[in-house]
């Protein structure tokens, strides 16, 4: 394919938008064969994409959390459950833990932090 990229390349003009598309192709040539040496490497990054989309939705809604406290609470239990979820363990214990703790005493919540 890369031969016929290339062939194709001198076919064209040079500022047309498939020449602009192949010389895209060819500058990352590398990084797209490397999946084909490695089976491990991922031909796309929907996995990280899928697992950053709840934080995009996140976003939004902490504007409307009230006031800066209430969105600052908001994203440390979003990120609590996050992380729960990204080490494969149920969110609502981790976060009950953490609740009761703050409700004890307000400065215990550091003792739960890594």
């Amino acid at each position: 394919m890369r031969r016929w990229l290339e062939q194709a390349l001198t076919q064209l003009t040079p500022k047309s938008e498939t020449a602009a598309a192949i010389h895209y192709a060819l500058q990352l040539w590398m990084r797209w064969h490397a999946n084909l040496d490695d089976g491990r490497i991922e031909i796309d990054n929907l996995i990280a994409e899928r697992a950053l989309r709840p934080v995009a939705i996140g976003r939004r809604n902490y504007l409307f959390a009230g006031s800066d406290r209430g969105g600052e609470r908001a994203a440390i239990l979003y990120g609590l459950i996050g992380t729960a979820r990204l080490n494969g363990l149920d969110p609502k214990p981790i976060c009950a833990t953490c609740l009761r703790a703050s409700r004890a005493s307000y400065q215990s919540h550091r003792e739960l932090l890594p």
